[in-house]
């Protein structure tokens, strides 16, 4: 039998008395055993038991995360630095239902400066490496990203053509050259040391030394004309201006040597919203903004975590850092000794009563509200044609989370059903799954499907979906509904119609068709799916194909193996003239053996 709420808290007030006094995390658990909730402090035992005392005076999202608790586990850690990082690791683990989680990094965008090459380069990327290159960021948008890319080629003269230098140093220069807009590295006018100078100004700028850049930038101006060097003096002065049009973009909030993060904290009952301004020189030079459902707990600890997830992945902190959310003294303290550590400096932290900064504060507020409102607007609209959905095919629940299943194949190889998963009317992509058929052997879309969804199914650490969309017909659902029926697993599941001219036409289980051509947010949402299933199975089955095309005959040859096959097709220029080359000419390839040759 199952405790009554008086003996679980009881419980888990006595087990929370027993904790340390020690730094450490802790994982909420639910009835399931599955962690609802991770959290970390400097003293285990104050901290838990806090959840179990009082609890009538807790906030409303306190309050229900403690109605969901059954249990709890916990690790020590020697630092509560160690236990914040362990806790960031254990939340992008686990994604817990009650803690705000930071967008997965990989979808930021760097500028990335390949330093130590002899003549560097400068590009967007997706992803830090360990390859001595410096990158700045993340940025919050590509758009910003290549914004900034775009001035600072135009600024420093830096070539944005795929010429590879030194190699093609003296060849014939492009139209960028004559529009002023490159410094002719391949004419050869620009030596390795004065192109890799530019760079060293570039990481500056970058770093966010706008006015020192300028003020380097103006000296050389200067200098080059007073010994009557007009063209280099028109050089300087051109990048001068384009700088000065980068600036002149960003909102002016401070003093033009002012670097500070400002952030603030929107909430309300239907969510909450952080927005951060990151100043550099005095300008506003990019922002950010995280919106986080109802049920997400936001209170100074987890703001310190999402703190903690944010600067993990940014190269650069600066001196100050400004928000105006409630922090008390020992929380404050652990913020300005996160942000130390990571900037290798003291960085100070402000929570501004009256003055500038808290009306600088009020703006950054303002900005987190209406970007709430705009993303719950979006979600109730999304809300309604679920409800709308769910009505329509006579669901018991709206189906927040649909799975939806395609299959693809060209003859009878790399046969792949692919998986989306849409989560309250929009895509996750990190629900997407790749099936390729193990057991199915032949075109069998039928089989393929069941052993697609039959495998995905034995995941059960994995939450059901709510809804099963198959882009097929009466067929496929009673092959399906027959294999849930098989599992004992109750999951509605209806297939996706398209009509003669291959478009979305209407859902059906396995007996009746329900038209939906009439229902135009509904429409458009199965549209929506249907198209994105079908593009990513499509997508993942031809890059296995790609694959298979790619490997070479040569690698049929005993002895030839990927390796030496790309250098044989490099040096003679294809299969024609492997097969033309002489004994001697293939074994003078590095890695080729008279084995090979024979």
């Amino acid at each position: 039998m199952a405790p009554t709420d008086d003996e679980r808290i009881s419980y888990l007030r006595e087990k929370a008395a027993s904790l340390p006094l020690s730094p450490g995390v802790y994982l909420m658990k639910d009835s399931g055993g599955r962690i609802i909730y991770v959290g970390k402090s400097s003293a285990l035992k104050n901290r838990v038991s806090s959840y179990f005392t009082d609890i009538a005076h807790h906030g409303v999202k306190t309050f229900r995360l403690v109605q969901n608790i059954a249990d709890f586990d916990y690790m020590l850690t020697g630092t509560e630095m160690e236990a914040l990082a362990l806790e960031n690791r254990l939340i992008k683990l686990h994604s817990p239902k009650f803690n705000i989680k930071l967008k997965d990094a990989k979808s930021y965008p760097y500028i990335k400066l390949t330093v130590r090459d002899e003549y560097p380069r400068i590009s967007v990327v997706r992803k830090r490496s360990d390859d001595g290159a410096k990158y700045f960021g993340p940025y919050s948008g590509t758009g910003v990203a290549y914004g900034i890319l775009n001035t600072v080629r135009g600024a420093f003269g830096i070539p944005d053509c795929r010429r590879s230098f030194p190699k093609d140093i003296g060849t014939r220069p492009c139209l960028n050259y004559e529009l002023k807009k490159c410094c002719g590295l391949c004419t050869g006018c620009v030596g390795a040391e004065e192109y890799r100078a530019r760079f060293r100004e570039v990481s500056a700028f970058l770093c966010g030394s706008f006015s020192g850049v300028r003020r380097e930038l103006t000296e050389a101006m200067e200098t080059a004309a007073e010994n009557l060097m007009f063209e280099n003096a028109a050089v300087y002065r051109d990048r001068l201006a384009a700088l000065d049009r980068l600036w002149d973009k960003q909102r002016v909030v401070g003093a033009p040597d002012d670097e500070r993060d400002v952030l603030s904290v929107y909430c309300e009952e239907k969510g909450s919203c952080v927005c951060i301004f990151y100043v550099r020189n005095g300008a506003v030079t990019d922002s950010e903004c995280f919106a986080f459902g109802a049920d997400r707990i936001m209170d100074q600890d987890a703001l310190i975590s999402f703190i903690y997830g944010l600067y993990t992945v940014r190269e650069y902190i600066p001196p100050e850092f400004v928000t105006d959310f409630p922090l008390d003294a020992d929380a404050k303290k652990t913020l300005s000794d996160l942000l130390t550590e990571k900037a290798g400096r003291t960085v100070k932290v402000r929570i501004p009563e009256k003055g500038g900064l808290r009306s600088l504060c009020g703006v950054v507020k303002s900005n987190a509200e209406e970007y709430l409102k705009k993303k719950n607007a979006s979600f109730e609209k999304n809300e309604s044609t679920l409800v709308r959905l769910a009505a329509l095919l006579g669901l018991e629940v709206v189906p927040e989370t649909i799975e939806a299943y395609d299959i693809s194949n060209l003859g009878n190889e790399n046969i792949t059903a692919g998986k989306v998963l849409y989560r309250n009317g929009k895509p996750d992509k990190s629900g997407y799954r790749t099936y390729k058929m193990r057991l199915t052997e032949g075109q069998d879309d039928y089989s393929s499907m069941r052993e697609a969804i039959s495998r995905r199914l034995a995941h059960k650490e994995d939450e059901y979906p709510d809804l099963i969309l198959l882009d097929g017909g009466t067929g496929h659902v009673s092959v399906i509904r027959g294999l849930l029926s098989e599992l004992g697993v109750n999951i509605p599941v209806f297939g996706m119609v398209k009509d003669e001219f291959h478009k979305t036409r209407e859902l059906t289980d396995d007996e009746n068709y329900i038209s939906i051509a009439h229902e135009q947010p509904v429409f458009l949402l199965i549209y929506g799916i249907q198209e994105e299933v079908h593009r990513y199975t499509v997508s993942r089955m031809s890059g296995a194909k790609r694959k298979t095309l790619r490997r070479s005959v040569l690698e049929e040859v005993r002895g030839i193996g990927p390796a030496k096959a790309k250098k044989l097709l490099s040096r003679f220029g294809g299969l024609r003239g492997v097969a033309a080359a002489a004994d001697d000419e293939l074994l003078a390839v590095g890695g080729v053996t008279r084995a090979d040759v024979k």
